[in-house]
């Protein structure tokens, strides 16, 4: 039995104009609105459309079907996490298991702030998560995370420099989207983080440490 094509999610055109990315702007933003409002089920282009007071054919200029749209919500919720830990992970005025403790702290807000949003879009990752595009996606923090492994563990193997980069990775996502589904105060969000923080810290120094010795 062959496989089921996936839809296209790739926008069709890049606006070029200044009103142009306007509009674009302008369909995201509604549809980040329906798509809190609505939920992953309900969303669909002519509720994005109705949202932003545009046809749903000036949509379907730039984006070719509702998967297009969210995966475009998403990449732009993967780039601005892989931002932040380029930022901090590179953060060379701090010491390297000081800047992962930032960026744990950071992190973990992060997902608690945007907890609402991370799950409607958790929610709609089926339509678009097994596309080439967002196995590219999915990508583009590994290289941040290995750079950071070779700096704090120089003497180590790159394959346990890969395997605490997943863990690390893996462990912050996954951790960080339960803690999150709950609504958090600030100490408790700064305690959980301190935590897993301490815990990050004391692996990584583990694997430091014989091949230091």
């Amino acid at each position: 039995m062959a496989d089921r094509p996936q839809p296209r999610i790739s926008s069709r055109k890049k606006p070029q104009q200044a009103r142009s990315s306007d509009l674009v702007a302008a369909i995201l933003e509604a549809a980040l609105q329906v798509l809190a409002r609505e939920g992953a089920q309900r969303f669909t282009t002519t509720r994005v459309a109705e949202r932003a007071g545009v046809s749903v054919g000036s949509i379907y200029q730039y984006f070719p079907n509702k998967a297009a749209i969210l995966f475009r919500l998403q990449s732009d919720e993967w780039r601005q996490t892989t931002a932040m830990l380029g930022e901090m992970l590179e953060d060379a005025r701090h010491p390297p298991l000081e800047r992962l403790r930032r960026l744990v702290h950071a992190f973990v807000k992060s997902e608690c702030d945007e907890a609402g949003m991370r799950v409607a879009l958790d929610d709609a990752a089926p339509l678009y998560r097994d596309a080439p595009e967002a196995q590219e996606a999915r990508k583009a923090s590994a290289g941040t995370l290995a750079k950071f492994m070779r700096e704090v563990l120089p003497g180590v193997a790159k394959p346990k420099r890969d395997l605490a980069a997943s863990l690390v990775k893996t462990t912050l996502s996954a951790v960080g989207k339960e803690f999150s589904e709950s609504p958090r105060s600030a100490k408790e969000i700064a305690t959980y983080s301190n935590a897993m923080a301490d815990m990050f810290c004391a692996y990584l120094a583990g694997l430091a440490r014989p091949a230091r010795g």
